[in-house]
């Protein structure tokens, strides 16, 4: 590069000391035509590069712009980065650095997107263990083979920058609660503050300023954990900047490309042991020290968790004549003896449970989805009682998983003429005495090739009839000295003052 120093000469024995071009560039070591150049030179020359050089880059350029196109039309959150793209043009054969690929992506992004406007933020400092930012992101994975929108809440202590994120496939207020108890558990304790959005299963209504009306039963999981909620400022996401861009950082690094999982429950098992390997990087704020460190630092001021928060959503719903609930469009049972009457029913993250005459009378696993049907048949044993013969069709007892030896004897017994009521006792005398009983008892009378209701029903009482008691030890101070002699004349003279009156 052509310095000022040197067009400062040139000029100067040019203009000033009047030698002619080729004396000038005799004594420089300079080239004739470069002096003549820069005689009128007055302003210091700038060199721009037309086109990058990109040796190794060029036969994957056209590849590289190929996938930009494609993507640009993709969702936002369904871009790789320049990153990813640089793994994938190196699956192809690529040898070249991964700068050559981020400044090629720069540039293509910024002849299609034109000149941004470049917004200023104010720079935030926390304290230790004052402050977490909350946020939801939606992301793109494989569970089971089918391709899913999750829904995957975001936490991250302001100081040390420790994150944690947990999937869902809903974004209610009880995987809210669920999202809570699962961080601060993984963190181990609990921060002074946590900022949010205005979020619907956050805050019910939006005041002046700052103010805020919040859930009352999201009040109560603060309450619990005595942790301040705070909203921020409608379209001010600077106010909680670091998990904004978490949202960005995470998708790239653990939902890019496509994950497959064959459950959610692997994939947050996954997504916690993640959390913990990019806590070893470095804090972008205290230099020489990762994450990890400060986050042990700032662990030990976390207010310690007394009891995990119970949260439920509540509602009252009526149970229906086939005695069901209805829960996001799916079906759970209830016990018959509750049909057409109000319950209550509690939604959790994974479980579902119906409340009534203040007992919880039914427990199932919450399934996702539409229009699925979740039944214990035990639930409808006493309908069996009064109409034996659904036994057979029946949804609750067509599907029902008994063990092998009962799965027998019930194919026996329904072959006979009011088999369907003597199995229905079995199963009756089996809800108070257990199905272990019942398994055993079938077993015995498979074996001995005499499958009979009242045989299998005696059986049972065999196994489950409480032993004879213990004879009781008295102890030799009171044992009797003269023991009572029996006398039968006694009963023949009552006999005969009887016949006397």
């Amino acid at each position: 590069m052509f310095y000022m120093d040197m067009i400062y000469e040139i000029r100067r024995r040019y203009k000033v000391q009047k030698q002619s071009i080729s004396a000038i560039a005799r004594e420089m070591g300079l080239s004739r035509p470069t002096v003549r150049k820069h005689v009128e030179t007055v302003e210091e020359p700038k060199y721009e590069r037309a086109q990058p050089m990109r040796p190794q880059l060029g036969a994957y350029e056209g590849k590289l712009e190929q996938w930009l196109e494609k993507e640009a039309k993709f969702p936002r959150s369904r871009r790789r980065t320049a990153r990813r793209l640089f793994e994938g043009l190196q699956e192809v054969g690529y040898q070249g650095a991964y700068d050559s690929v981020q400044r090629f992506v720069k540039d293509w992004k910024l002849k299609a997107q034109g000149p941004r406007v470049t917004q200023v933020f104010v720079p935030l400092v926390f304290e230790p263990a004052d402050a977490c930012q909350f946020d939801w992101s939606h992301e793109h994975v494989e569970l089971g083979g089918v391709g899913q929108t999750i829904k995957v809440a975001h936490f991250r202590l302001a100081y040390s920058r420790q994150l944690f994120v947990v999937a869902y496939l809903r974004e209610t207020q009880e995987m809210v609660f669920d999202a809570h108890r699962r961080a601060f558990a993984f963190l181990g304790g609990v921060p002074n503050r946590i900022i949010y959005d205005n979020l619907k299963t956050v805050v019910d209504t939006i005041l002046v300023g700052k103010e805020r009306q919040f859930n009352r039963r999201f009040l109560t999981l603060a309450n619990h954990y005595l942790f301040e909620p705070v909203a921020c400022t409608p379209a001010a996401g600077w106010e909680k900047g670091q998990i904004e861009n978490q949202v960005g950082n995470v998708r790239e690094w653990l939902f890019t490309p496509l994950v497959r999982f064959a459950n959610l429950v692997e994939l947050n098992d996954w997504l916690a042991i993640r959390c913990r390997e990019l806590a070893q990087r470095k804090h972008p704020c205290h230099s020489g020290r990762t994450i990890n460190e400060c986050f042990q630092e700032e662990q030990r001021l976390l207010r310690p968790i007394v009891a995990p928060f119970d949260g439920y959503v509540e509602r009252m719903m009526r149970v229906s004549n086939t005695s069901l609930v209805c829960v996001d469009r799916n079906r759970y049972s209830v016990p018959a003896r509750f049909a057409g009457q109000a319950v209550s029913v509690r939604m959790s993250a994974n479980q579902i449970q119906v409340v009534a005459q203040a007992q919880v009378v039914a427990t199932h696993q919450r399934v996702f989805g539409r229009d699925q049907l979740i039944c214990d048949p035990w639930h409808y044993l006493p309908v069996l009682e009064k109409k034996p013969g659904a036994l057979r069709n029946g949804a609750p007892f067509v599907e029902w998983d008994l063990p092998l030896p009962i799965q027998a004897v019930r194919k026996c017994l329904l072959k006979r003429p009011q088999g369907d009521r003597a199995f229905v006792e079995l199963l009756l005398l089996a809800e108070k005495v257990g199905l272990d009983a019942l398994t055993v008892a079938c077993e015995c009378a498979l074996e001995a090739g005499t499958v009979t209701a009242p045989v299998i029903m005696n059986e049972m009482r065999r196994l489950t009839d409480p032993s004879p008691p213990t004879p009781l030890e008295w102890p030799d101070g009171i044992a009797l000295t003269l023991e009572p002699l029996a006398d039968c004349q006694r009963y023949d003279h009552l006999l005969g003052e009887t016949h006397a009156h």
